[in-house]
């Protein structure tokens, strides 16, 4: 159990700076929603779906490869100097590249009249690529705090900013109304400088040398991790980019672009609400790969493997109750012009879940060396994503995007398992995880009839529903010992 309690404990620790960072940065959302209309909002969704995916391009699996290989190689700053060499390169070839063509860039997205859009979102990209190396090295060496300090002064810049720019600076008569929404990018540009410039004494502190050798090693484990990590983005984005190319416009509507950039910012706006979910996954990956990393080989490793599976899906189920029996309260963070999108929420939920469950499945060809797999398994889960998508979103609109998130990661959740059984062989405890999604499913049921109730009714009755399912999880995981542990050491 030491070791859960330290998997726990570095994912609340990366989770405090993540998820209080992420909640900052969420509570723009009210913001926005209520100062840009839908189809402006449509335009920050849009942008921010292709930078999510050009990232993966952009680091090529490298943060994967610095860990495995800083634990294969004896000189660990010469893995992380090669690793942010290749990166600093790729990078100033990247916006090189985009700079020069962000005309052509422009008009291929329909925004002709903001070049400057793709201008910033090209430097964003290469910051933030060139920065995941240093955030990386911070996570191996498990310096938590700084890495969570950094991430906070990102974000807490990046809210400053937009709060100037978008409330203040209209004050002032120097507001352009033509610029818009790319005070948002102008934002996120400045606080990506400063993490880069927060890096610059770390720098200082490695001793440099670049092997080719060992980068050439490094491309080959992480190159596979690139090919599966584009499907897994084309899995989790393709939605939106469905959305802004497969939309049926109804005959009536006049400005056809407007519309589906309405129809995006709603669907936008409301998977935002998810972000519970989504800022659990993500705090969990990343205390997880130096955890089992560095466990791998550990008598006990499977049976570490199994249990975390079980938590793993339990408190997401939790999460997805949470959110779900108080979305009626939930739903004021977005404009009442945006709820007409409520009904996506159930469906990103299980999405977000079943990501965080193919992730920790992939261990088993990360650790093994197999990473080909991994673009097997994604590339599946992207076909499934995009005939999905190109078939039922013209016919249903974006409630077939949210369908189809599921069924894709629930298809690659089957296939990882069934491949990797041969390779991690772990006694899961099925009985139990299979109770608790059943009971959840059957309590989430419950509590849609409890939307006919006046709201403070149907928020007790949910919180009580809530309460049976932990009730149910702390008798059956038998964690009142461990309770009472953590209660004798606060009162002393």
């Amino acid at each position: 159990m030491g070791k859960i309690k330290q998997l726990a404990s570095q994912t609340f620790i990366y989770g405090l700076s993540s998820i209080v960072g992420r909640l900052l940065n969420y509570l723009l959302v009210p913001l926005y929603t209520r100062v840009f209309v839908p189809s402006e909002y449509g335009i920050i969704t849009e942008m921010y779906t292709y930078v999510t995916f050009l990232m993966i391009l952009l680091t090529y699996g490298m943060e994967t490869g610095y860990f495995y290989f800083s634990k294969t190689q004896n000189n660990p700053d010469k893995v992380f100097s090669t690793a942010a060499t290749s990166l600093f390169i790729t990078s100033s070839v990247f916006v090189i590249a985009g700079l020069l063509f962000s005309g052509q860039i422009a008009e291929i997205l329909n925004y002709q009249t903001h070049e400057n859009y793709i201008s910033l979102f090209v430097i964003i990209l290469a910051l933030d690529a060139f920065t995941s190396i240093p955030f990386a090295r911070l996570r191996q060496q498990n310096k938590a705090l700084k890495f969570g300090i950094f991430k906070l002064i990102n974000i807490c810049v990046n809210i400053g900013l937009n709060l100037f720019f978008i409330l203040y600076l209209p004050k002032t008569g120097y507001y352009d109304e033509n610029f818009g929404v790319g005070y948002v990018f102008l934002a996120n540009f400045m606080a990506s400088l400063l993490t880069l410039l927060l890096f610059v004494p770390e720098f200082f502190k490695v001793k440099y040398s670049f092997d080719f050798a060992l980068l050439k090693n490094m491309l080959v484990y992480s190159l596979p991790l690139l090919v599966s990590g584009l499907a897994g983005m084309i899995n989790e984005f393709f939605d939106r980019v469905s959305i802004k190319f497969f939309y049926t416009v109804p005959d009536s509507i006049t400005d056809a672009n407007s519309y589906i950039l309405s129809e995006l910012g709603i669907y936008g706006a409301n998977a935002k609400i998810a972000v519970l979910m989504t800022l659990f996954i993500q705090c969990f990956r990343y205390s997880a790969d130096p955890f089992f990393f560095s466990n791998k080989g550990s008598v006990d490793f499977n049976d570490l493997f199994a249990k975390v599976n079980k938590y793993l899906l339990t408190f997401g189920l939790f999460i997805f109750l949470g959110i779900m029996f108080y979305l009626n309260v939930i739903k004021y963070f977005v404009d009442s012009s945006y709820w007409s999108g409520l009904k996506v929420v159930p469906f990103l939920l299980i999405g977000h879940l079943l990501v965080g469950l193919v992730y920790l499945q992939s261990f088993w060809y990360k650790l093994n060396s197999k990473t080909v797999y991994g673009i097997y398994i994604f590339i599946i889960g992207a076909v499934v994503t995009i005939v999905l998508n190109y078939i039922f979103v013209p016919l249903y609109g974006y409630v077939s995007c949210a369908v189809a998130n599921v069924a894709c990661y629930l298809i690659m959740l089957i296939i990882t398992f069934l491949w990797g059984k041969k390779y991690l062989v772990c006694d899961y405890d099925f009985k139990n995880m299979i109770l608790y999604t059943s009971l959840a499913a059957v309590l989430y049921f419950v509590s849609c009839f409890t939307k006919e109730l006046e709201l403070v009714w149907e928020i007790i009755v949910n919180t009580l529903l809530l309460m049976i399912f932990a009730g149910v999880v702390f008798k059956r995981e038998n964690l009142g010992p461990m309770f009472a542990k953590l209660m004798h050491k606060f009162k002393r």
